[in-house]
């Protein structure tokens, strides 16, 4: 591990530059799990999310992502109470395209009157001026994909969007998106137990599109006591959850894992999962799960 890493573990996890100018540690911050229960309304405890993204970007993690209908905008005010004024290398990712009518209701919205509403509430919500990674949470089956992402193109024509990004997408999705706009990212599910997105995996990186995988440190069953991925997390002193990360950062250099928390040693033991090194042998062990 280099110096730069024992001081900002996350470091440990590489970097990826998004869009290409946009350079950030690999191992991110998801924040829905900063919300009340369903992903809506406030925790109950309302200094703990404020705790955990301070420490989160003193290990070093650059890039959290967000979404407006975390709450909603619950998770935009815990960012700005405890990260603003904002570091220079700080990226803030956040979505539109969701409404939310109670705990766990989700129905995607993509009119462009709606994103356009939800952009401008984020800015103002988030306190700045330009989003640097504005993802289409949902693509809406009910309106034109040249209205959604033509609208998104718009705002960043504007200047209030820096880069562009799709969520649950197909690789013919992201194909269709990139005639209207720039692409530089998707956020699918993706991890050691669900690998439904492979094939969008294999084309992000042929692409040089950045993979933000939702629900990154999924373990299911192969976490139970005897199984492969628990008796190498023994020999490896480690957690099968750390593992999980270790294996994503290794999986292909365009995997931006976000794993969330709302507790501050947790994030500390997934930071620390960014500095294991599996071996070849290791590596083909966990890939060979399923």
């Amino acid at each position: 591990m280099t110096d730069s890493a024992n001081a900002l573990p996350a470091a440990a996890s590489g970097t990826f530059r998004l869009g290409g100018d946009l350079t950030v540690n690999r191992l991110g911050f998801g924040t829905m799990q900063l919300t009340g229960k369903g992903v809506w309304g406030w925790p109950d405890d309302r200094e703990a999310p404020v705790a955990v993204l301070r420490r989160a970007v003193e290990l070093g993690v650059n890039l959290i992502d967000t979404a407006d209908a975390y709450g909603p905008f619950v998770t935009d005010a815990f960012i700005r109470e405890a990260l603003h004024p904002y570091a220079d290398d700080l990226v803030i990712a956040t979505k539109v395209g969701f409404t939310r009518q109670g705990p766990n209701e989700w129905i995607p919205v993509g009119r462009p009157e709606y994103l356009r509403q939800q952009t401008e509430l984020n800015l103002r919500n988030l306190g700045v001026d330009r989003i640097d990674l504005l993802q289409l949470h949902r693509i809406d089956p009910k309106v034109p994909l040249e209205d959604q992402l033509g609208e998104l193109k718009a705002l960043q024509d504007e200047g209030k969007v820096r880069h562009i990004g799709l969520s649950e997408v197909s690789v013919d999705e992201v194909k269709a998106a990139r005639e209207i706009a720039e692409i530089v990212s998707v956020q699918n599910l993706f991890n050691l137990t669900n690998r439904k997105s492979s094939a969008l995996l294999e084309y992000a990186e042929a692409e040089g599109i950045g993979f933000i995988p939702w629900f990154p440190l999924a373990t299911g069953k192969l976490s139970g006591e005897g199984s492969p991925l628990a008796e190498l997390a023994a020999r490896h002193g480690s957690t099968p959850s750390q593992l999980a990360l270790a294996w994503l950062l290794r999986k292909s250099p365009v995997l931006l894992p976000i794993p969330g928390t709302s507790s501050v040693a947790h994030l500390e033991e997934n930071v620390a999962g960014a500095s294991i090194e599996l071996t070849d042998e290791e590596f083909a062990e966990l890939d060979a799960l399923s």
